[in-house]
C-alpha cells in the first residue's frame, strides 16, 4: 500500500499544505508576491496589497478545508500578464460509507451519476474523471458560475477501502473566453499525468 503520492504543479504554482504549515506557506507566497510587483507599483499602496492577498489566500483554505482538503495548489504568478481564477485540492483519504462497498462500485457510481464521466489511468491505478460546471451562488458567496473537474483514485490495497479525489476549478469570469478556460482544464488534466504513487523505502 502506498503511504503517498506526489504531482508536479503547472509552473507559476505554489502549494498550501492545509494541516501544518498552513500560516507559513501564506507568508511565503505573500513576500513572493509583494516581491514580484511592478517597479512603479505605489509604495504606500503595498501594506494594502499585501493584506488583501492574505485574506483572499486565508479565504480560500477555509473553503478547501470545508471540502476535507489536504494540500491546496493554486497559481502565484502570473499568465499572459495576470493571476488565473483556478485552483485545485487534494483531499484526505476518504473512506467508503460502507465496508462491503469495492473501489469498483464507487467508481461506477461515479460515473454513472455523472454527465461528463470517463475512466482515467492513474500510476496504473484506474480512476474516475468528472466534469461539470457549477452556477454561481450569491447566498454563498459564490458571485460567478465555476468548472469543476474532479479525479477520483482508490488507494490500492487500502484496508478499508479509500480514495483520494483532486479537485480543480475555474471561475467563468464576465468576459472570459471559453477557450482560455477549456486551455485551464487541460493544464490541470496535463498535472494529472504526473501522478505517481509513493513508497516506503
Amino acid at each position: 500500500m502506498p503511504n503517498g503520492f506526489n504531482i508536479v504543479p503547472p509552473p507559476g504554482w505554489d502549494t498550501i499544505p492545509l494541516q501544518l504549515g498552513t500560516r507559513e506557506a501564506i507568508q511565503r507566497i505573500v513576500r513572493k508576491s509583494v516581491a514580484q510587483l511592478p517597479a512603479g507599483f505605489p509604495k504606500d499602496d503595498i501594506p494594502k496589497a499585501r493584506l488583501q492577498l492574505t485574506k483572499e489566500l486565508k479565504e480560500t483554505v477555509r473553503r478547501a478545508r470545508k471540502s476535507d482538503g489536504l494540500t491546496l495548489y493554486l497559481p502565484v504568478e502570473p499568465m499572459h500578464g495576470v493571476i488565473i481564477p483556478a485552483s485545485f485540492v487534494t483531499s484526505e483519504p476518504l473512506a467508503a460509507p460502507r465496508p462491503d462497498i469495492g473501489p469498483e462500485d464507487v467508481l461506477r457510481d461515479l460515473a454513472r451519476d455523472s454527465e461528463d464521466a470517463s475512466v482515467h489511468e492513474l500510476d496504473g491505478t484506474a480512476a474516475v474523471r468528472t466534469l461539470q460546471k457549477l452556477h454561481a451562488d450569491p447566498d454563498k458567496g459564490v458571485e460567478v458560475p465555476s468548472w469543476q473537474v474532479q479525479y477520483t483514485v482508490p488507494i490500492p490495497d487500502s484496508t478499508p477501502a479509500q480514495w483520494l479525489t483532486f479537485s480543480f476549478s475555474t471561475l467563468i469570469a464576465t468576459g472570459m473566453e471559453t477557450e482560455f478556460t477549456e486551455t485551464l482544464v487541460e493544464l490541470f488534466d496535463a498535472v494529472m499525468t504526473t501522478f505517481r504513487w509513493s513508497y516506503a523505502c
